[in-house]
Protein backbone atom coordinates (compact mmCIF):
# COMPACT_ATOMS: atom_id res chain seq x y z
CA UNK A 1 0.00 0.00 0.00
CA UNK A 2 1.38 3.24 -0.98
CA UNK A 3 -0.51 5.10 2.08
CA UNK A 4 1.99 2.37 4.52
CA UNK A 5 4.96 3.69 2.79
CA UNK A 6 4.24 7.27 2.67
CA UNK A 7 3.41 7.13 6.36
CA UNK A 8 7.05 5.34 7.21
CA UNK A 9 8.59 7.96 4.96
CA UNK A 10 6.66 10.78 6.92
CA UNK A 11 7.73 9.21 10.12
CA UNK A 12 11.00 9.53 9.04
CA UNK A 13 11.28 12.98 8.33
CA UNK A 14 9.15 13.89 11.63
CA UNK A 15 12.01 12.36 13.22
CA UNK A 16 14.24 14.42 11.40
CA UNK A 17 12.54 17.45 12.03
CA UNK A 18 12.38 16.92 15.95
CA UNK A 19 16.09 16.35 15.94
CA UNK A 20 17.06 19.28 13.97
CA UNK A 21 14.42 21.29 16.68
CA UNK A 22 16.54 19.87 19.51
CA UNK A 23 19.91 21.15 17.84
CA UNK A 24 18.90 24.32 16.88
CA UNK A 25 17.75 24.78 20.60
CA UNK A 26 21.29 23.36 21.79
CA UNK A 27 23.13 25.59 19.59
CA UNK A 28 21.13 28.36 20.18
CA UNK A 29 20.80 28.18 24.32
CA UNK A 30 23.15 25.65 26.11
CA UNK A 31 23.16 25.74 30.02
CA UNK A 32 25.81 24.75 30.79
CA UNK A 33 27.40 27.75 29.16
CA UNK A 34 24.88 30.08 30.84
CA UNK A 35 26.21 28.84 33.96
CA UNK A 36 29.67 28.67 33.33
CA UNK A 37 29.41 32.48 32.29
CA UNK A 38 27.10 33.63 35.10
CA UNK A 39 29.71 31.67 37.45
CA UNK A 40 32.16 33.33 35.76
CA UNK A 41 30.65 36.97 36.02
CA UNK A 42 29.56 36.30 39.04
CA UNK A 43 33.81 35.44 40.39
CA UNK A 44 34.27 38.72 38.65
CA UNK A 45 32.28 40.99 40.49
CA UNK A 46 33.48 39.52 43.84
CA UNK A 47 36.97 40.02 42.91
CA UNK A 48 36.92 43.10 41.69
CA UNK A 49 34.56 43.79 45.28
CA UNK A 50 37.79 42.31 47.32
CA UNK A 51 40.37 44.05 45.39
CA UNK A 52 38.40 47.53 45.96
CA UNK A 53 38.01 46.48 49.91
CA UNK A 54 42.06 45.57 50.07
CA UNK A 55 42.76 48.68 48.13
CA UNK A 56 40.67 50.58 51.16
CA UNK A 57 42.50 48.93 54.17
CA UNK A 58 45.84 49.60 52.58
CA UNK A 59 45.13 53.12 52.33
CA UNK A 60 43.82 54.00 55.97
CA UNK A 61 46.71 51.36 57.52
CA UNK A 62 49.16 53.80 55.58
CA UNK A 63 47.24 57.34 56.44
CA UNK A 64 47.55 55.59 59.88
CA UNK A 65 51.19 55.42 59.88
CA UNK A 66 51.85 58.38 58.48
CA UNK A 67 49.32 60.11 61.27
CA UNK A 68 51.70 57.70 63.86
CA UNK A 69 54.77 59.00 62.34
CA UNK A 70 53.91 63.15 62.85
CA UNK A 71 52.91 62.38 66.17
CA UNK A 72 56.06 60.60 67.05
CA UNK A 73 58.12 63.50 65.39
CA UNK A 74 55.99 66.05 67.47
CA UNK A 75 56.85 64.00 70.98
CA UNK A 76 60.88 63.52 70.57
CA UNK A 77 61.42 66.76 68.18
CA UNK A 78 62.30 68.49 71.24
CA UNK A 79 59.73 71.48 69.96
CA UNK A 80 57.41 70.35 72.80
CA UNK A 81 58.36 71.31 75.63
CA UNK A 82 55.41 71.56 78.19
CA UNK A 83 54.72 68.29 80.40
CA UNK A 84 50.85 68.48 79.79
CA UNK A 85 51.18 68.88 75.64
CA UNK A 86 53.76 65.87 75.72
CA UNK A 87 51.56 63.88 77.98
CA UNK A 88 48.45 64.48 75.67
CA UNK A 89 50.99 63.54 72.73
CA UNK A 90 51.80 59.98 74.82
CA UNK A 91 48.23 59.15 74.73
CA UNK A 92 47.64 60.11 71.07
CA UNK A 93 50.60 57.62 70.07
CA UNK A 94 49.24 55.06 72.22
CA UNK A 95 45.63 55.61 70.76
CA UNK A 96 46.94 55.83 66.97
CA UNK A 97 49.02 52.28 67.50
CA UNK A 98 45.87 50.74 69.03
CA UNK A 99 43.59 51.59 66.46
CA UNK A 100 46.74 50.10 63.67
CA UNK A 101 46.55 47.33 65.21
CA UNK A 102 42.60 46.71 64.33
CA UNK A 103 43.35 48.32 60.96
CA UNK A 104 46.21 45.66 60.46
CA UNK A 105 43.68 43.63 61.47
CA UNK A 106 41.20 44.53 58.72
CA UNK A 107 43.96 44.38 56.21
CA UNK A 108 44.37 40.91 56.92
CA UNK A 109 41.09 39.92 56.35
CA UNK A 110 40.93 41.59 53.05
CA UNK A 111 43.99 40.03 52.06
CA UNK A 112 43.08 36.64 52.67
CA UNK A 113 39.07 37.32 50.73
CA UNK A 114 40.97 39.03 48.03
CA UNK A 115 43.09 35.77 47.32
CA UNK A 116 40.20 33.39 47.72
CA UNK A 117 38.40 35.89 45.36
CA UNK A 118 41.15 35.77 42.55
CA UNK A 119 41.67 31.96 43.11
CA UNK A 120 37.90 31.65 42.70
CA UNK A 121 37.78 34.00 39.81
CA UNK A 122 40.77 31.58 38.44
CA UNK A 123 38.94 28.86 38.57
CA UNK A 124 35.49 30.40 37.13
CA UNK A 125 37.99 31.48 34.09
CA UNK A 126 39.19 27.44 33.82
CA UNK A 127 36.09 26.38 33.89
CA UNK A 128 34.45 28.70 31.27
CA UNK A 129 36.96 28.30 29.05
CA UNK A 130 37.11 24.63 29.14
CA UNK A 131 33.25 24.72 28.82
CA UNK A 132 33.09 26.60 25.85
CA UNK A 133 36.06 24.40 24.36
CA UNK A 134 33.40 21.48 25.01
CA UNK A 135 31.07 23.46 23.63
CA UNK A 136 33.38 23.84 20.34
CA UNK A 137 33.82 20.52 19.74
CA UNK A 138 30.09 19.96 20.20
CA UNK A 139 28.76 22.66 18.33
CA UNK A 140 31.14 21.24 15.29
CA UNK A 141 29.73 17.37 16.09
CA UNK A 142 26.15 18.77 16.03
CA UNK A 143 26.45 21.13 12.30
CA UNK A 144 27.98 17.73 11.02
CA UNK A 145 25.27 16.00 11.99
CA UNK A 146 22.65 18.40 11.02
CA UNK A 147 23.89 18.24 7.47
CA UNK A 148 23.78 14.82 7.03
CA UNK A 149 20.16 15.15 8.36
CA UNK A 150 19.50 18.11 6.04
CA UNK A 151 20.53 15.90 3.04
CA UNK A 152 18.44 12.45 3.97
CA UNK A 153 15.89 14.92 4.54
CA UNK A 154 15.53 16.13 1.10
CA UNK A 155 16.26 12.67 0.00
CA UNK A 156 12.83 11.60 1.65
CA UNK A 157 10.95 14.77 0.48
CA UNK A 158 11.80 13.64 -2.82
CA UNK A 159 10.67 9.82 -2.25
CA UNK A 160 7.51 11.42 -0.80
CA UNK A 161 6.75 13.29 -3.43
CA UNK A 162 7.25 9.94 -5.83
CA UNK A 163 5.20 8.39 -3.72
CA UNK A 164 2.49 11.06 -3.31
CA UNK A 165 2.19 10.86 -7.41
CA UNK A 166 0.98 7.36 -7.84
CA UNK A 167 -1.97 7.90 -4.81
CA UNK A 168 -5.06 9.32 -5.45
CA UNK A 169 -5.64 12.43 -4.29
CA UNK A 170 -8.49 11.73 -2.36
CA UNK A 171 -6.69 8.86 -0.59
CA UNK A 172 -3.98 11.31 0.77
CA UNK A 173 -6.59 14.15 2.25
CA UNK A 174 -8.11 11.42 4.22
CA UNK A 175 -4.43 10.03 5.20
CA UNK A 176 -3.80 13.78 5.76
CA UNK A 177 -6.50 14.45 8.12
CA UNK A 178 -5.88 11.63 10.36
CA UNK A 179 -2.10 12.04 10.96
CA UNK A 180 -3.24 15.59 12.43
CA UNK A 181 -5.57 13.80 14.43
CA UNK A 182 -3.61 11.20 15.49
CA UNK A 183 -0.11 13.39 16.15
CA UNK A 184 1.52 12.43 13.02
CA UNK A 185 0.38 8.38 12.86
CA UNK A 186 -2.52 7.70 9.96
CA UNK A 187 -1.79 4.37 9.07
CA UNK A 188 -1.09 1.28 11.46
CA UNK A 189 -0.02 -2.29 10.70
CA UNK A 190 -2.41 -5.62 11.76
CA UNK A 191 -0.37 -7.84 13.95
CA UNK A 192 -2.11 -11.12 16.04
CA UNK A 193 -5.44 -10.35 14.28
CA UNK A 194 -4.81 -7.00 16.34
CA UNK A 195 -4.58 -3.34 15.11
CA UNK A 196 -0.46 -2.37 16.29
CA UNK A 197 -2.10 1.23 17.55
CA UNK A 198 -4.59 0.70 19.68
CA UNK A 199 -4.60 -3.19 20.55
CA UNK A 200 -7.96 -3.72 19.36
CA UNK A 201 -8.56 -6.96 18.40
CA UNK A 202 -10.55 -7.25 14.58
CA UNK A 203 -12.81 -9.95 13.05
CA UNK A 204 -11.60 -11.66 10.12
CA UNK A 205 -14.04 -10.03 8.12
CA UNK A 206 -11.97 -6.62 8.76
CA UNK A 207 -8.70 -8.30 8.43
CA UNK A 208 -9.52 -9.04 4.64
CA UNK A 209 -11.03 -6.02 3.74
CA UNK A 210 -7.53 -4.25 5.13
CA UNK A 211 -6.04 -6.52 2.67
CA UNK A 212 -7.73 -4.98 -0.01
CA UNK A 213 -6.39 -2.27 -2.14
CA UNK A 214 -10.09 -0.88 -3.60
CA UNK A 215 -10.80 0.69 -0.54
CA UNK A 216 -9.23 2.03 2.93
CA UNK A 217 -10.47 0.77 6.11
CA UNK A 218 -9.90 2.10 9.47
CA UNK A 219 -9.66 0.67 13.24
CA UNK A 220 -12.75 0.89 15.02
CA UNK A 221 -10.83 1.91 18.01
CA UNK A 222 -8.49 4.50 16.86
CA UNK A 223 -9.54 5.59 13.92
CA UNK A 224 -6.25 4.85 11.84
CA UNK A 225 -5.96 3.08 8.55
CA UNK A 226 -5.44 -0.36 8.55
CA UNK A 227 -2.43 -1.82 6.62
CA UNK A 228 -2.43 -5.82 6.62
Amino acid sequence: MGLYRLQQVDSQIDGIQARQQTIRETLQNDLKLQAATQAFSAADSSHKEASRALKQTETEVEKQRIKIEQTEASLYGGRVQNPKELQDLQKDVVSLKKHLDTLEERELEAMVLAETAENELQAAKTELAQTQANLNDQYRDLSKENEALDKELERLEHERNAILSDLVSSAVSTYEQIRKQRRGIAVTTISDSACTASGTTLTLSLQQSARSAKQLFTCPTCGRILYA
